[in-house]
Formats: C-alpha cells, structure tokens, sequence
C-alpha cells in the first residue's frame, strides 16, 4: 500500500508512516529495505508523501522522514506540513530539528561550538557580493557554490580560475531566489574521498565513501562500507553532541580539510540516504528502535 486510505484505515499502535513525496510516491531505493523490514517484523507501514494534501498523518503513531527530497523547492510548503504533522503524530526527527537542519548555516553553528566543518560563507538573498571578492577576501582558489536550502546537490557547482565568470552568473541567479554558500573545494575528496557516516540510534554504524557529485549528477558510492578512522569517529560524536534533542539516525559527512585533519561538510538529520545495503546490522538497528519508539 502506497498511501492509507481515510475511509478504511484505523490508527493502530503499530502503525508507521514513511514520509517521501510525489518524486518518489513508493520511496527511494535506499529506504525500501527499511519498508519491507518493519512490515516483515509485525508493523504497518504507511508510504506517504509529506504533499499530498490528502493524507491523513493522525493514522500512524510515528512519522519518519525518508524520500521527501523535493523540499528544498518548496521549503515554506514543507516546513508548514511538518508542524502540522507534528501536532497530529511524533515526527522523528524531531521538529525543532528539522528546523534548524533545513538551512545549512547550521554549519556555522556547530563552527561556533567547536566543531571543525568546511569553510563557509552564507550570502544571503538579494546580496551582491562578487564572488570573485569572496575568493580573494578567504584566499581561496577552486571554490564550491550551492544554495543553503538544497538536498541531492540540486544546484551545486564546483567553480575553479577558468570558469569564475559562469561561477559568478550561477551565484546570481542563486541569490536573486535565496542564500547561497560558497566553500572551498576539498582536494581530499579526490584521492580520501568524502566518508558519509552513518549513526543510527545512539551509534555510527558504518560508512560509505562517496564521490564528489553536482548538479544533475548521480550519487555515486563504495558498494561496500569502509573503515571509520579515529578522527572521523571523534568529529562525527563531537557534531552530533551539539545537537540538544533525542534523534533516531543522522548522517555526518566528512572529509579531510585545508590541514589534512577531517572537516564536517554536512551534518544530515531530515532525509540522508543510509545506506542499508552496505550494511544490514543498521537496518537492524534502525528497525529496533523504531519498535522502541512505539512501544512509548
């Protein structure tokens, strides 16, 4: 069953809501698996798209976002839909999390906190800041342009000396709509790699290298997980202790920085890919705790 249906489906206490959306009404591939395991374990599982306005989100106990990738594009819509569905069931992750996720000038705050992360800069609508300035003024070189509301690198550009006047055109017409950031372009991701780490109800499970991907790309990743160094373990603990509420998973991104030492580049908490085929303990895991949520 794709979406419940008002007139027959009752809230049961272990009725589960995956929320995606009408790009993907029957989930993403990467969050199939945690479909079938929980129906497979006993529970009723609901795939519903957070737009559609049809859906009836008191049905389920819980609602954890998964597929609903389309939001960066309607941010307003989707920040609405979450309080209310808030108030109607137990959104996981939390709302205030969501919130604070959705922009990625969360990466100053845990900047603030102590946290080593990329170096960003926010340009905030209707800015007109060059970039050129903002490559000289942080002596950068091959920078990285993208909005600060974006999921699936929609919109991002990898910007070195020969293409900096297309640079300049893409963080226009970003700013014109929205903030944007420009960061450094990490040549550790090319020969390390980026290392998405996975962290599933109170511990990182596992990791995937990812390749470097923009616009219009496809993700592409390790078909296996691979070793978590101790300082990419110590930095993805240390960013998720600057998070003040309970979370059920969180995926922090890393690569090694200007100085070799590792870098958050994102810090995930509404929709990240798992990554449950490189490692089926995390689907176990996540599984479990979801049941624990439920018998709350």
């Amino acid at each position: 069953m794709s979406q419940p249906n008002p007139t027959h489906a009752t809230r049961e206490p272990s009725r589960v809501a995956l929320v995606t959306c009408d790009l993907f009404p029957d989930l993403y591939d990467d969050d199939v698996p945690l479909r079938d395991e929980l129906r497979a374990r006993g529970l009723a599982v609901d795939v519903v798209s957070w737009d559609d306005p049809a859906a009836d989100w008191t049905l389920g106990r819980l609602a954890i976002l998964r597929s609903c990738w389309n939001y960066p594009h309607h941010r307003e819509a989707f920040l609405r839909w979450a309080e209310a569905a808030d108030r109607a069931t137990r959104l996981w992750n939390p709302l205030p999390l969501v919130r604070w996720n959705l922009h990625k000038r969360y990466l100053l705050d845990l900047e603030r906190r102590g946290v080593p992360v990329t170096p960003t800069r926010v340009l905030t609508r209707g800015e007109r800041t060059p970039l050129r300035d903002v490559i000289e003024a942080e002596g950068w070189d091959t920078v990285i342009v993208k909005p600060a509301i974006s999921a699936a690198s929609f919109g991002t550009m990898r910007v070195d000396r020969e293409h900096r006047d297309d640079g300049e055109r893409h963080l226009r017409s970003l700013v014109e709509r929205q903030d944007a950031l420009v960061q450094p372009y990490l040549p550790g991701v090319d020969e390390h790699g980026e290392r998405a780490l996975v962290w599933i109800d109170g511990e990182v499970t596992h990791a995937v290298r990812k390749s470097p991907r923009f616009h219009g790309e496809a993700e592409r990743v390790s078909p296996a997980s691979v070793p978590i160094s101790a300082a990419e373990h110590a930095l993805a603990e240390l960013a998720l202790a600057v998070v003040d509420r309970p979370l059920l998973y969180a995926r922090v991104d890393v690569a090694p920085g200007p100085e070799g030492r590792p870098v958050v580049m994102e810090l995930e908490l509404i929709e990240p890919s798992l990554f449950f085929a490189q490692s089926p303990t995390a689907l176990d895991r996540l599984v479990r705790a979801v049941r624990r949520l439920l018998e709350r």
